[in-house]
């Protein structure tokens, strides 16, 4: 269960030109960015001999389409060819149960040096540290499955249709009033997928002549929406509100054209709850008194936060004693906390509205499946309470806990840890390329599955391992993943 992102063009960081941002969150000593880029250094060079001496012996051999320009760009499919492959059996291992505490990991083998993969008929059950199942609603739940079972039989799995079609059920309805009700806003509105809702609304809300100010560890989804809404883009350090006035009162200043000083059509600064890669927690009040300051509208994505942090699960404005009214977009998904899919974004109603008629993913993709609709109210409703029962408090309770206590045991062993307390995300450093493959398979081997990450999801100097808690954690499972014996660190 590794995470390997689309990769563009390599640029290494030498020590000294680690963003400052990066050097306040780890301890990287030059040691460990030199030999850290040695090891990039090693893997390019014998793979550029070995397609080398590939091109002179094969040379009559090759299957290139002549005349044509590749269809994969060369350095990704170098990239892919000769790292990648080399460890993809740490990738996207198929699982053979539900993303609970505990998960079957399928066994795979290959016979060609990891070039392929082969799926056996056999599978490991491993400690699951890698799914963001934080509120423990994927694995089955004793309220909402029942629910969920009585909705596909009612309105099938799909509804075949757009929302502005035929794609609205009483559930949609019922699921938008109640997460409006939920995070403390007029109105909402839903979407099948958490990506596309970035991806699709941020073009919508800023267009040409608009200027959009990111955090610089904000996730893809912001990252390609900023891009395709034609909007002007300037990033901040990451998690620095100081630097976020900097850059506002500079662009402020400039105006949209430089030398005529025309005012931007509006401002959207854009940050996260909590941040996937490092499970910190924004810094909310700060960014939204600059945003005031400076006439600048607020969008929140709380993708990992929903559901997960504060104390009735409202996310970080509940943690951090932000009103919801000072936020003026609030984004979120239903992959996290509520065990289903697709994301919401909550705001006015005069916003919501125009959503509803300008938005693509509202317009023409297909809508959130009935029965996923039904999970994430009967989920919610469980958070609440207004099932009955105390169950949502403690699933809050013991996510806390659970992550509390696992970074602290961390951090008592040596690792160097990401993360804020009460994030149920946190990142061990592992720095080094060769780490991520040893760390992830001898985890395997123990029968723990966790999810490591480099470039191009991370720096290159900074990979590491992600670790999510899950209220489905007991504390006897979070103590045999602290047992798993590292032989190479």
């Amino acid at each position: 269960m590794t995470v390997l992102l689309p990769i563009p063009p390599l640029v290494p960081i030498p020590p000294l030109a680690v963003p400052g941002e990066v050097r306040r969150m780890v301890r990287l000593t030059y040691l460990t960015a030199l030999t850290t880029l040695l090891g990039y250094v090693v893997f390019f060079v014998f793979g550029f001999l070995r397609d080398l001496f590939r091109e002179l012996l094969d040379w009559s051999k090759s299957d290139d389409l002549r005349g044509y320009a590749p269809i994969c760009p060369p350095f990704e499919d170098f990239y892919t060819r000769r790292i990648y492959h080399r460890i993809q059996d740490c990738f996207a291992r198929p699982i053979a149960s539900a993303p609970d505490a505990w998960i079957d990991v399928v066994e795979r083998y290959s016979n060609d040096n990891n070039k392929t993969l082969r799926r056996t008929s056999t599978a490991s059950r491993c400690l699951n540290l890698g799914s963001y199942n934080y509120l423990g609603f994927a694995a089955g739940d004793e309220y909402c499955t029942p629910r969920v079972i009585e909705s596909l039989k009612k309105y099938a799995p799909t509804a075949c249709s757009a929302r502005a079609d035929a794609g609205t059920t009483r559930l949609h309805v019922e699921l938008e009033e109640l997460i409006a009700r939920f995070v403390g806003k007029p109105a909402a509105i839903t979407f099948g997928m958490g990506y596309v809702t970035n991806s699709s609304i941020i073009p919508v809300l800023v267009g040409e002549g608009g200027l959009i100010i990111s955090d610089s560890f904000n996730h893809n989804s912001i990252v390609n929406g900023a891009r395709a809404s034609g909007a002007t883009v300037h990033v901040f350090r990451h998690n620095s509100p100081s630097h976020l006035e900097e850059v506002l009162r500079e662009q402020i200043v400039k105006g949209r054209q430089p030398g005529t000083h025309r005012p931007w059509r509006k401002i959207l600064v854009i940050v996260e709850g909590i941040y996937s890669m490092e499970g910190e927690f924004c810094k909310l009040p700060e960014i939204v008194a600059i945003c005031k300051k400076y006439k600048a509208y607020v969008y929140l994505d709380e993708a990992h936060s929903i559901g997960a942090v504060g104390k009735s699960g409202r996310g970080v404005c509940e943690l951090l004693g932000v009103d919801p009214a000072d936020i003026d977009i609030m984004m979120g998904t239903f992959t996290k906390s509520f065990g289903s899919c697709g994301g919401y974004i909550a705001a006015s109603e005069e916003i919501i509205r125009y959503l509803k008629h300008a938005c693509p993913a509202h317009l023409y993709a297909t809508s959130m499946s009935p029965a996923a609709v039904q999970q994430v109210i009967s989920a919610i409703k469980v958070v609440l309470g207004e099932d009955g029962s105390n169950r949502g408090a403690k699933k809050l309770a013991q996510i806390r806990e659970g992550s509390n206590y696992f970074r602290s045991e961390l951090k008592k062993m040596g690792f160097v840890v990401l993360g804020d307390n009460d994030s149920p995300v946190m990142a061990i450093m592992l720095y080094n390329l060769a780490k991520l493959p040893a760390f992830s398979r001898a985890c395997l081997r123990q029968n723990v599955a966790v999810v490591t990450v480099g470039y191009p999801a991370t720096p290159v100097l900074l990979a590491r391992a992600r670790i999510c808690i899950s209220a489905s954690h007991a504390r006897e499972d979070l103590i045999k993943g602290l047992k798993v014996r590292l032989s190479f660190l």
